[in-house]
């Protein structure tokens, strides 16, 4: 849900903690790989062009933004005959082999933004059967079609799914829901510091290592809520991780209460490579809040939320459609934030102009010379959101390459 998909096909060629990797820039287009007419951003599509299209749709229609015809013609174009999608597909009209190596993430938010736009019902049927076809036995989903379950795969279907109307807990593989894959990535509340955190997957020995990215993923998850989230009242917070037995909603408020308190005291979470100082982590920062407000926990997400309005300018900029995407939707979600003036940007104006003019516009954008500058004191230290867990620390270099007492937007049908 950060910007993590950019180079999402490394995951299945490196073994890391994410379901892929997240860069806050991606690599200039290739001179083999000219930007396609309808296509959001300028980076080379080849690792993320279905994810960052999705999401510049689901942010549009967050906003208030009807996108443009073609924009959404060129995402139901990369869709393969057995309704799956890949990261990108530069010839769409040459069928779909073996070697096209489609995933669960791209095909996840692509049934989530054509859902939503309602513009792409047909290629939404096709990808929820290919979906379904692909469960896993313990009722999740890898990254790839034969890929062991992670928290971050099995959330965004989960999200594509209640969108396109399936009620989630029924679907089952061998007795096994979703939301049981879920609950088993998450650790105990025994488990010290990290207790009620989720890890992307488990270790070669079978142990659970907390995941910022997919703590906030299997948030939204296990609340059946979308990568958009949704804006809810004001709930009390979890204070402490409480034994949730077969409880799913429990599971997902012991991991809000991790990520509160990991963002506590800084007002972001952070990152590093590996010898490197740890950095600010703007893509999963964006993710946290987003699951926070849409559990409700406003005063929880109010230091991160003013930590973001005021850092992130600089790292949006370089990152383009899906890093301006994933602040529209903390915008649409946190109490008291304006999608119009986000740290004196309109968030809008920024997305709408990375790729083809939208059909409709339902509110007045007002952004120009008049707009409050955002103070960004990163220093452009390092403006690249690298991110663990479906938000992966980024090897290209190496490689080449969602009842407690609160109702929801989706809701839950037990």
């Amino acid at each position: 849900m950060n910007v993590r998909r950019s180079a999402a096909v490394l995951a299945t060629v490196v073994t890391v903690m994410a379901a892929a990797p997240a860069v806050a820039a991606g690599p200039s287009p290739s001179p083999s790989t000219a930007i396609p007419d309808g296509l959001y951003g300028t980076a080379d599509p080849t690792y993320d062009g279905v994810w960052r299209q999705s999401l510049a749709l689901l942010a549009q229609d967050a906003a208030g933004v009807e996108p443009a015809g073609k924009a959404v013609t060129w995402l139901v174009g990369q869709q393969c005959a057995d309704g799956a999608f890949a990261a990108f597909r530069a010839d769409p009209a040459k069928a779909c082999d073996a070697k096209v190596m489609v995933d669960t993430n791209s095909t996840a938010a692509a049934v989530q933004a054509l859902a939503n736009d309602g513009r792409g019902d047909a290629a939404v049927t096709k990808a929820v059967t290919w979906l379904k076809s692909i469960q896993n036995p313990d009722g999740g989903w890898g990254y790839s079609p034969d890929g062991a379950s992670d928290a971050n795969s099995t959330s965004v279907v989960i999200g594509a799914l209640a969108d396109a109307g399936v009620t989630v807990p029924n679907l089952q593989k061998d007795g096994k829901s979703p939301y049981d894959a879920l609950r088993k990535l998450a650790l105990p509340c025994d488990g010290g510091a990290d207790a009620g955190a989720f890890a992307y997957q488990p270790d070669k020995k079978g142990r659970l290592a907390a995941n910022a990215d997919a703590t906030a993923a299997a948030v939204l998850g296990l609340y059946g809520e979308s990568l958009t989230g949704s804006s809810q009242d004001d709930a009390d917070a979890p204070a402490t991780c409480e034994k949730p037995g077969t409880d799913p909603l429990q599971v997902a408020d012991n991991g809000a209460a991790w990520l509160a308190h990991a963002m506590a005291k800084t007002g972001h979470l952070t990152t590093a490579l590996p010898g490197a100082k740890p950095q600010p982590d703007y893509g999963n920062t964006a993710d946290a809040i987003v699951a926070l407000s849409s559990l409700g926990l406003h005063d929880q997400a109010a230091k991160p939320l003013h930590w973001l309005e005021t850092h992130s300018k600089s790292w949006a900029a370089q990152a383009g459609p899906a890093a301006y995407a994933q602040l529209v939707f903390v915008a649409t979600t946190a109490k008291g934030a304006d999608v119009h003036d986000f740290g004196g940007q309109n968030l809008v104006t920024l997305l709408n102009a990375t790729g083809p003019t939208p059909k409709e516009i339902d509110e007045p954008q007002t952004a120009g010379p008049n707009e409050k500058a955002a103070s960004d004191d990163n220093d452009g230290s390092l403006n690249v959101a690298w991110t663990i867990g479906g938000g992966i620390v980024l090897l290209a270099a190496i490689v080449g390459a969602v009842l407690i007492t609160r109702s929801r937007k989706h809701g839950r049908q037990q």
